[in-house]
Parts: C-alpha cells; sequence; structure tokens
C-alpha cells in the first residue's frame, strides 16, 4: 500500500456520502466499541489510545468530546483533511495523522488501547501491519480489531452481492475493478476476507497472550431479540455451536490482549 495525494474514485465516493452524516448517528457504534474494552480496562482520559484507519474522524471527534485521548492514523490525505473538516463542524480538532500502517512507526509499548475497525481487509501486508500494532501497545494492553468475514452471506464490503466474499480474490479485485474503476486497488478494495480461526492463528503467532471473539464480548442481558439470546447462550455453552454461528457471522470481531 502506498500514500496517494491524487484524487481517487473511492475516497471520493467515501467522503461525498459521509460529510453529512450527523456525529451523533457514529455514537452509538463509538459506545458498543467501548463497551468491549471496558470488559477489560476502564476507560478515562488517563488511557492513551490510537484508531487505525480514521475514515471520517468520527471516533477521535467523539472521543475528545469525552475528554477522552484517541490519536488517528490515517493512510488518506484526502480524509485526513476531511475529518479536520468535519471536527470543525463541532468545535473540534481531531489529533489524526498522515500515516500508512505497515511502514508507520508507533513507537514500543506506547499505547493502551488500539482500534482497528473496519481497516485491516484493506491493508494489503495485513500480519505486518498487525505487528507493528502489536510493538505500539504496552504489555497488557488491548487490540479491538474488527474486519471482513469470508463466509457471511452478505458482505459489508459490497452488500449488493450475496456470498461476495466467498470468491477468490483474484476474481474479487477484478469484479470490484469493473463495477467501480481500476483505482479501487490503490485505497478502497478489501484485500482480505477473514475468518475467526485464521485470525486466532495470527494473534497468537504475533505474540498475543489471550484473545476474545465476539460470543465472548456479547451479554445475552443487553440483547432484545429473544431468539438471538438464546443463541448466545447456547454459543457461551458450546464449542461447537459457536464455531458454526461465527463461521457465518457479518463480522469478525476480536478484543486481543498483549
Amino acid at each position: 500500500m502506498q500514500i496517494h495525494h491524487e484524487p481517487l474514485t473511492d475516497v471520493v465516493r467515501y467522503i461525498e456520502k459521509c460529510r453529512n452524516i450527523d456525529l451523533a448517528e457514529q455514537e452509538p457504534h463509538f459506545d458498543n466499541l467501548l463497551r468491549c474494552i471496558r470488559r477489560f480496562r476502564q476507560v478515562d482520559g488517563s488511557l492513551n489510545m490510537l484508531e487505525v484507519g480514521t475514515g471520517m474522524g468520527w471516533a477521535p471527534i467523539i472521543a475528545k468530546q469525552r475528554g477522552l485521548r484517541l490519536k488517528g492514523l490515517e493512510i488518506s490525505p484526502l480524509l485526513v483533511e476531511a475529518a479536520r473538516e468535519y471536527g470543525r463542524k463541532y468545535g473540534v480538532e481531531p489529533d489524526i495523522e498522515l500515516g500508512n500502517i505497515e511502514e508507520a512507526d508507533l513507537g514500543e509499548n506506547v499505547y493502551d488501547v488500539i482500534i482497528a475497525s473496519s481497516v485491516f481487509e484493506h491493508v494489503e501486508h495485513w500480519k505486518r501491519g498487525l505487528r507493528t500494532v502489536y510493538r505500539g501497545l504496552k504489555p497488557g494492553g488491548l487490540l479491538f480489531f474488527e474486519s471482513t468475514n469470508k463466509w457471511s452471506l452478505v458482505s459489508g464490503e459490497y452488500s449488493r452481492l450475496p456470498l461476495y466474499g466467498w470468491m477468490p480474490n483474484r476474481l474479487r479485485y477484478r469484479f470490484r475493478m469493473l463495477v467501480q474503476g481500476p483505482d479501487i486497488m490503490e485505497n478502497g478494495i478489501d484485500f482480505h476476507q477473514f475468518t475467526y480461526p485464521g485470525l486466532r492463528r495470527a494473534f497468537r503467532e504475533i505474540g498475543f497472550t489471550r484473545w476474545h471473539d465476539r460470543v465472548d464480548l456479547s451479554d445475552p442481558q443487553v440483547i432484545r431479540n429473544p431468539i438471538r439470546r438464546i443463541v448466545l447462550r447456547i454459543c457461551k455453552k458450546s464449542a461447537l455451536a459457536r464455531e458454526v454461528v461465527l463461521t457465518f457471522f457479518e463480522v469478525t470481531t476480536f478484543v486481543c490482549e498483549k
């Protein structure tokens, strides 16, 4: 991956789609993210946090409004500027730096929490980026990781095509270039569709001591749908049920401990 200063089609499309979204609409997602982190760590202004792939800067902006320290790292210069412009609408100057997680120097033992939500599918050399994240975390630090799930029936990367993630990589790349233009490969393509077993192996290989998946992070008491609540309780008791459900879940979600 490279930093591209020229306008790229998918980045411009994303900015136009998101620039008028009200910040309040993003708060539930941010709250859910913090809920996962709070299962392991108290979240307050003393935590040193980083978000990789800030997009429009919603998380750093909301965090700053709440007195939390959340720095951002974003590979697109257009998105860095768009996020700063968006933050000014709410009287906030988000702390976002331009950088590529594959090459960035985050330092060593710097951050208490690193957030990577809907970003690592777009990182071409994703294990290199994950090792950078690991080095940047303090001992006992947390990584919130959320990305694609290859076997999901519908993918957020291209929801108009069922079983999109099931396609072989090269076929998926050709399809996206056909419908969205060749520069989708420069910034926007999902290089990877992940699986829960594959990610667990990668986290172990890189050195994380524990990793908690979507079932571990979910609380039956806060799920309103009775059927989903029953399924979650079954998954917490049965390893087989857990793997079957997670295989086809919409996304891969983990909190990993260094």
